[in-house]
């Protein structure tokens, strides 16, 4: 076995936790054909964020690691790992089996809860933020239930009208759009973040001014906005909101 192997299946000592060192698309996971893919394990960690990438409405391909979803999250995950003061977060991915939602199947909610199960085992109850984008962030907010889950940060989610929002109770919501997508529609978005008042313990919203779906246009805005949502939900008194009191009031959401 080459070191390099050797070092990508059992990862490198630093700072007090394994930071593994394999490409980020091509991540290990706990467990042969497990739903987490771990990129950062602390010892002992206090907290994890679990990022959920994007797919298609209707699809049973496999979900691979190269596909551009899923490649779309690796800044998001360099930037919560800088984002975060301490060295104790553990960080990982979700692996899904199929690239779609597909109707009342649900796939990736699923694969999200499969993913949590497993965080679960590996860290225990630690207080988890999930980070999704498009059908991940209707993933995270269907998963928003789950024992382990503190909070959704949502990226230009896929949030049809009428989405169930009940999980939401005792939970922290936080929506980014961008104002110019074309794919999922920030009003949906909007009118969701609107009716989780009435479960969650805060939900609030911002608009990136000139945004597109893929997170392309102002991409550092949406990188570093996400990361310090994900940071101020993990420790909300000692890492300060990024984002305006607007966001979390009744009037229209504030564009960034």
């Amino acid at each position: 076995m080459t070191r390099a192997r050797r070092d990508a299946e059992a990862g490198t000592r630093d700072r007090g936790h394994t930071v593994v060192q394999q490409d980020e698309t091509g991540l290990p996971s706990p467990a042969p054909g497990g739903a987490l893919l771990l990129r950062q394990r602390p010892d002992r960690p206090r907290a994890a964020v679990l990022l959920l990438h994007g797919g298609q409405e209707t699809s049973l391909r496999p979900a691979r690691p190269w596909q551009l979803a899923a490649l779309r999250m690796g800044p998001f995950l360099r930037a919560v790992s800088g984002a975060l003061p301490g060295d104790d977060v553990l960080l990982a991915r979700a692996r899904y089996r199929v690239r779609g939602w597909n109707g009342e199947r649900a796939d990736a909610v699923r694969d999200t809860h499969r993913a949590l199960d497993e965080l679960a085992e590996l860290a225990g109850p630690v207080p988890t933020v999930l980070l999704g984008h498009s059908m991940g962030g209707r993933a995270a907010l269907r998963a928003a239930g789950h024992p382990q889950v503190r909070g959704v940060v949502a990226l230009a989610p896929w949030w049809p009208p009428g989405e169930p929002v009940e999980q939401t109770a005792g939970r922290h919501i936080v929506c980014l759009h961008g104002d110019q997508d074309r794919v999922t529609s920030p009003t949906d978005s909007a009118d969701c973040v609107r009716r989780a008042r009435t479960t969650a313990t805060r939900t609030g919203m911002a608009l990136i001014g000139g945004g597109d779906h893929g997170m392309l246009r102002r991409h550092r805005l949406w990188h570093a906005t996400a990361a310090a949502l994900v940071a101020h939900l993990l420790d909300p008194t000692g890492t300060p909101d990024p984002l305006p009191e607007e966001s979390y009031g009744t009037a229209d959401f504030p564009v960034l």
